[in-house]
Order: C-alpha cells, then structure tokens, then sequence
C-alpha cells in the first residue's frame, strides 16, 4: 500500500455494472445494489473494510442513514455475526462527518468538520494515530479524494445490473492510476467482492 509513517486511506461502495452508486431516481433509489448487500458475499465484504480501521468517513447525509441504521443492528442478538460486527465496530470507532449544517455530530465519538475535504483527510494521514482510515460509501467525500489521488486501497461490491442512471464514481478527468487486486470473491447472484491497491 502508501508510505508506511503515514496512515492509509481506504474506501468502500457498492457499484452497478455501469459504475453508478445509485440509480436514475436519485439518492434514494439503490434498487440494483441493496438486493446484493445481504448475501455471503456481501457480508464477508463487510468484515473486511473495518479491519484495522480506527477512523470512519462520512458524508452528513450518509452519516445520518448509516448511523442510525447500525446502532440497532449492534444491539439485535438475531443479527448476522457479520452485520453485528460492523456495527459494533461502526458505534466505537472515532467518526469524522463532513458537514455544512450540522452545530453538533449526535453520535458519540464523532466530531464534525467543514472545509476542505482534500485537506482534512491529509490532516488524518499524518495526525500519528494508530490504524487507518475508512471513508464509509461516501461518494462526496471519496471523489475528491479520488481526484487527488489519496485513495490507498478500495474496497468495490459490484452488482450485476446496470442502472442506466444515477450518478457515477470514476469520472472524466481523474488522475492516472494504476492499481493491485488484493482479494476478489464472487457471490452465486453475481456479486463481486473487489479489493484493490494503489501501486504508488
């Protein structure tokens, strides 16, 4: 991965075939992903972006469902050991949520930030903590980070439908890159679970 005196910044997103994080309907419209969040596939995915995680990313609108969601899945005895997990790991660890409109984060361990987002994450890099940084399907977050090439690993589900709408990750005009696959998984729906490293 990056330099190893400074702390990793990794990404997960669940993308369709045609690299959009959500349909034509909007934000809200995650028709062609969400049915390929539940498998085994997915869930194992899951286990593996907060391993070694010790700061999460967060768009306030992301924050907001993501949050919210999880908290009652850490606490249901029923939930899957692997959803359980994350959500457990999600409520402990130190949050970071960009935010415009937010006076204050109502979640414990949370700070909220304003600025650059280029900036703060380079502040996060090299602010000597331990473990690294993961920025939780945040799209708004994660495509200037993109775009200034400090994304250290990626974490990718991608979905078998195309949606034919919606926004998309990798955009016109991104820098050059070149990148390692470091685990690839594929479910019986056709999922697949990508890792990748940027070679640096």
């Amino acid at each position: 991965m990056s330099n190893p005196t400074a702390r990793n910044v990794t990404a997960n997103i669940g993308l369709t075939l045609d690299g959009r994080y959500h349909g034509a309907g909007g934000p809200g419209d995650m028709g062609a992903i969400v049915p390929y969040a539940v498998t085994d596939v997915a869930r194992d995915h899951l286990s593996r972006i907060h391993e070694g995680k010790t700061t999460a990313v967060f768009g306030r609108g992301n924050a907001l469902g993501f949050v919210g969601w999880w908290s009652s899945v850490a606490e249901d005895e029923s939930a899957d050991s692997r959803d359980r997990g994350y959500a457990q790991w999600l409520l402990g660890v130190d949050k970071v949520v960009f935010s415009t409109t937010l006076a204050e984060a109502p979640w414990e361990r949370t700070r909220v930030v304003q600025g650059s987002v280029e900036d703060v994450i380079r502040d996060l890099k090299a602010d000597g903590s331990e473990g690294d940084i993961l920025v939780n399907t945040a799209p708004s977050i994660l495509k200037p980070l993109l775009a200034a090439d400090l994304v250290d690993r990626l974490y990718l589900l991608v979905c078998p439908e195309i949606a034919g709408g919606g926004e998309r990750l990798f955009e016109d005009g991104l820098p050059v890159s070149q990148w390692t696959l470091a685990h690839q998984e594929a479910g019986k729906l056709g999922e697949l679970s990508l890792t990748y490293d940027r070679v640096r």
